[in-house]
Formats: structure tokens, sequence, C-alpha cells
């Protein structure tokens, strides 16, 4: 059993050397590191790990967490591992953090358990609220579009979620550029306080700059927040000299195994690594530094396994100017 109280006194020069960016042209600030649940929060994970990972990220000036509905292993389990740890030591803290979940992908058997319709968007935003132990969170996002379900009535549940006092503000996740300036236009006549896009974007993976979704995320001022900033850890020296026994591919291998790691691929890591040694930095941190380098990335949303993750992850911030030559090979390498 739990403790049913905690102390926790957090680092009181938390706030000294973290970078704090506006959503678009919104009043709220995120860090430009943010901490994602996707994995290592749920029910695989022991609870002490999950504790240190928190208080490692807040201590240095981590104010957002980030989840979703679907998150574990099982689905929904991270969001009660997170409702735990705030419930325990974060109680005194609630308005230092900004707490965002999200809504799409199959959570429940039967017609009404995935997708973009009213009726399972605003249902999966009680569950959320309800495993959280939370009033609200500060982001409710709609986590893919649906295209058997009119725009209208996506974008009608997450005005809904606001007006309810649910949701201070809603995002928009994976979804294109073209589609995103349609959404963006509905909630703006619905008074909606849309100020953010969740999309997978990294050095590697180009396709926000293709499909639209970065440049009209900028010229909108809207907010763009990005996962798999380091390629679920293929953008680290991990991978460098083959696959570690404790590396995500060898123990989780949900989402990336071994066949993701081709000779190409290794050829670029390794090309990429030498570029960030010349810089002095490690390749993550390179990563990390690159997403931010332009202004038009408000926060790098990465996941931890381990306290030092987190820290090295900040340690990006130190450097995140490139020079015209650095960023023309960064290209070369990625487009090979």
């Amino acid at each position: 059993m739990f403790e049913p109280t905690a102390t926790y006194s957090p680092n009181p020069h938390r706030y000294d050397t973290m970078t704090y960016n506006r959503a678009g042209n919104s009043g709220l600030k995120l860090p430009a590191v943010s901490l994602g649940f996707w994995h290592n929060f749920g029910d695989i994970t022991p609870f002490e790990q999950m504790k240190s990972l928190v208080f490692t990220a807040f201590d240095n000036g981590i104010t957002h967490f980030d989840l979703a509905n679907n998150y574990g292993p099982e689905p929904g389990q991270a969001e009660k591992n997170c409702g735990l740890l705030l419930a325990k030591y974060f109680k005194h803290h609630r308005d230092e953090l900004i707490i965002s979940t999200k809504a799409g992908y199959e959570m429940w058997a039967g017609p009404y358990g995935d997708l973009g319709s009213r009726k399972y968007l605003l249902a999966s935003l009680d569950q959320s609220l309800e495993r959280l132990g939370l009033d609200y969170v500060d982001i409710f996002y709609h986590h893919h579009p649906d295209p058997e379900t009119p725009l209208e009535e996506t974008m009608g549940a997450l005005a809904q979620a606001v007006n309810s006092g649910k949701a201070l503000y809603v995002g928009l996740s994976n979804y294109d550029g073209p589609t995103m300036e349609k959404a963006a236009a509905m909630l703006k006549e619905l008074h909606v306080p849309f100020i953010i896009n969740q999309n997978k974007y990294n050095i590697l993976d180009r396709t926000v700059e293709h499909n639209g979704l970065k440049e009209t995320a900028y010229q909108l001022g809207k907010g763009l927040i990005t996962f798999c900033p380091l390629e679920q850890g293929l953008l680290t020296n991990r991978y460098l000299n083959g696959i570690p026994a404790d590396s995500r591919i060898a123990h989780d291998p949900r989402f990336l195994n071994d066949s993701a790691l081709t000779d190409k691929l290794h050829k670029q890591v390794v090309d990429l690594n030498n570029l960030a040694a010349e810089r002095g930095q490690t390749l993550a941190e390179m990563s990390l530094a690159w997403l931010l380098h332009d202004g038009k990335v408000t926060s790098v949303l990465a996941g931890a396994s381990k306290p030092q993750q987190i820290l090295d992850n900040i340690g990006a911030l130190k450097n995140t100017h490139f020079t015209d030559e650095e960023l023309k090979l960064i290209d070369e390498i990625a487009a090979r």
C-alpha cells in the first residue's frame, strides 16, 4: 500500500536554468524539454524508478508531463501511475505543472472506444481525469485524425472539454498541415484556445516538413511539441556498437525492434555522432538542439528510463546554435 501522505521538497533553484517557450502566440509557456510518459510509466516499471524520473525532471525545471489514455502497458496505466505520483508528492505543486493527455486510439471494445466521435472523446477525458485524480488537465489533445468522423464534430468535442472546465487548452496530434488549418479555423470560430500540435519530428523523420504541419503551425501562431526526438533512442550513443542488453530494442520491442537498426541507419547514426563530437556534444544533445534551433519547435518531448538521461537531455540547451555548414551536413546525412 502507498502511504497516504509523503513529503517532497523540490529543488528551490529548479527554474533558474530551464528555458521556457510560449506555445505559439498563447500565454502558456512550456519547458524546452518536456517529460513523456509513453514508455517507462506502465505496469512493467517499478514505482521507485518512476518516482526518480519525475523528481529529477521537476527538480530541473521540467514542468510538463505528457500522457495519453492508452499509454501503458496496460492502456491507462501510465495515467494511473501519474495520478499516484501527483497525489503522493505533488499535491502542493499542481499549479506549477502542465499535465496533458490525449484520446484517439483504441481504449475499450466496441464502436465507441476510439477515433474522434464526441461520445468517445468526452467519455475518454472523464476516464483520464479519474485515473489522474485531477479536476482538469492543462492540455487535451485529439490524438490522431479520424476521416470517418466530421471534423466539426471532433472540434466541437474539444470545445466542450474546455467549456466544461475539464481542459484549459486543446491540442492536435499527428495532423498534417491542411487538416490542422481547417481544424484551427473551426476552433477559432468556437473561441477554443487551440495552442499546440504534437507530432513526430527528428533529424531522421522530416514528415512535418513535407506535409505542411511545421510551417502552417508557425504561420498560424500555434506551438509544436515533438515526440520521438531521439527516434526512440536510435539518435543516441546507445546503438553505435550494436544492441545493448538493457536497451529498448532488447527490453521492450513493442515499438522498436532489431530490424530497425539497418546497416544504412547505423552509418547515418555514426556520421551524425561524429558531427556531434566535433560540436562538443553527444548525439542526443545535438539531436535535441537541432529541433530547437530555429525557434519553430516549442518543446521536445523526451522519455527516459534513467534520471541521467533527463539531465543529458537538458544539456542540449547549452548550445542550440548551428552553422549553415552543420545544418547542410545534417540534412545530407539524413537524406542518404
